[in-house]
């Protein structure tokens, strides 16, 4: 053989052996899309959810970006990376970058009594005022109790962020400022406010001219009030066993914790800016990084994980994860990003579901070539099927209550029954089954307050799935169905 073959033999094999590289990486990539597609086409469906979107970058590249199902079930739009859904608690990065911002530029530092920018923020613990740092609500450790959510007024006024913040001041602190970690979605309104106060200017002009417009996220909102696009998805509930679409109040001092809206193209951009993949030079990779510093002065809230500023850091497998989920009554959402192999995922969807987050977290195993097997149903979910069921039951008890209700009119009517003549034993059972009901009423209205720590029906009722208001007025209608038939029995006789 010549030299000249023996060369063109060595160029053949290596020019082959090169395009078949790429070949069986593109298999690769291909398996773990078709698994990916299949994963979150199951969950979907298990889930019942309307439409999601999913988007995965890897080392500064958008990988994955899809849409499954529906922005709307009744004209059946398609979910597009162009549709918007409310992010829930993933917001709340994009004001804890903010906080970050404003010390950098000397305007504030996280170590300040809150009271320095809301003089009249004065809470108590134990009857003793507390001083609150700033890094304390961001890092939910200010002691504000979780279930300060539910006094979050319905409001659409310029005002409604002072609005919220001030309802904690006819509420104690559950613990000393700074002992532990309680989540409560409210610091982070506190903190707009601190934002507004400091900017001088309203906390949505902030974020959209400070942080949206530079990273890019021109197709994204600070909240509903903003928003002017044809491509908002309807948001829904799970109820009766199906997603029922649901308009939820307007909560506008609540922006700050759970309302930035945007798609999948924005939050693209966003994880990249997270895993340093960005060339945002106003907001520096530095600040970013400090953003992802946890708070290592308290105890984790869960396995190996501390709370940052507005992200979950967990250690998991000697790695690290960065993560946050997001629920709104109508939406829900999940990031997570492993920033030394520079991977960030995110799931977006129009109901409110903690399926996102297994999604994400399936996504995220399947795409670092693991394997998973889960199919998970949501608490939600599963709480909707038993309400459904003693949705059943007390309609077919009702459904009694109405024939021997009708049955008993209709004897009165043929003369069959009278009414009967008033006496002191009587007049007992009138009183002791007025009684009776009145206590049924008094327990549907109480019971949440009591077994729920302090939920009210209104805060149910928005947040709960539908058939929870269902069983409310079935189980009224029912009571008061119930009480008509005992003064009916109670109050005629049977004519001889």
């Amino acid at each position: 053989m010549t030299l000249l073959m023996k060369k063109s033999v060595m160029m053949t094999v290596m020019l082959v052996f090169f395009t078949l590289i790429p070949e069986f990486g593109h298999a690769a990539s291909i398996d773990t899309v078709s698994k990916i597609d299949q994963f979150i086409e199951e969950q979907q469906a298990t889930s019942k959810i309307p439409g999601i979107s999913v988007i995965i970058v890897d080392k500064g590249k958008t990988v994955y970006q899809k849409g499954f199902g529906f922005a709307d079930m009744k004209t059946k739009t398609p979910v597009t990376s162009d549709t918007l859904f409310e992010l829930g608690s993933t917001s709340k990065a994009f004001t804890g970058l903010a906080i970050l911002q404003l010390e950098k530029q000397g305007l504030l530092k996280r170590s300040d009594d809150v009271r320095k920018y809301i003089p009249w923020l004065t809470l108590t613990y134990n009857g003793e005022d507390q001083a609150m740092t700033i890094q304390q609500l961001l890092s939910h450790t200010s002691g504000i109790p979780s279930n300060s959510i539910t006094r979050i007024p319905e409001s659409t006024a310029d005002n409604a962020l002072e609005l919220t913040v001030k309802t904690l001041l006819d509420q104690s602190l559950n613990r000393q400022p700074g002992s532990s970690f309680e989540y409560a979605t409210i610091n982070y309104d506190v903190l707009g406010l601190v934002i507004e106060q400091v900017a001088k200017q309203p906390f949505d002009q902030y974020i959209q001219q400070r942080i949206l417009q530079p990273v890019g996220m021109n197709q994204s909102f600070v909240g509903i009030n903003q928003v002017h696009s044809t491509n908002m998805a309807s948001g829904y509930k799970i109820g009766l066993l199906k997603a029922q679409p649901y308009i939820p109040p307007i909560y506008r001092g609540n922006i700050p914790a759970g309302y930035i809206i945007s798609n999948a193209n924005d939050i693209a951009r966003w994880l990249k800016l997270q895993l340093g993949n960005s060339n945002i030079y106003s907001i520096s990779n530095n600040l970013i990084q400090e953003s992802h510093t946890p708070d290592l002065t308290v105890e984790p809230f869960d396995t190996n994980t501390y709370y940052a500023n507005g992200w979950a850091v967990m250690e998991k497998d000697k790695r690290s994860y960065i993560y946050h989920a997001g629920e709104n009554p109508t939406f829900s959402s999940y990031f997570i990003m492993q920033p030394e192999e520079q991977i960030g995922v995110a799931i977006l969807a129009n109901i409110n579901t903690s399926s996102t987050t297994a999604i994400g977290q399936g996504v995220m195993d399947l795409w670092e070539g693991k394997t998973i097997d889960m199919q998970h149903i949501s608490s939600y979910q599963k709480l909707d099927k038993i309400v459904t069921i003693i949705c059943a039951i007390i309609i077919v008890i009702s459904i009694i209550f109405c024939y021997l209700l009708v049955k008993n009119v209709r004897s009165l009517y043929n003369k069959q029954r009278g009414m009967a003549k008033l006496n002191y034993k009587r007049i007992l059972l009138i009183a002791a089954h007025t009684v009776l009901v009145a206590t049924m009423l008094t327990a549907i209205f109480i019971t949440p307050n009591i077994v729920l720590g302090g939920l009210n029906w209104t805060f149910i009722k928005v947040w709960a799935p539908t058939s929870i208001t269902f069983l409310l007025y079935s189980s009224i209608s029912a009571s008061f169905l119930y009480l008509l038939l005992g003064f009916m029995i109670i109050g005629t006789k049977k004519n001889i």
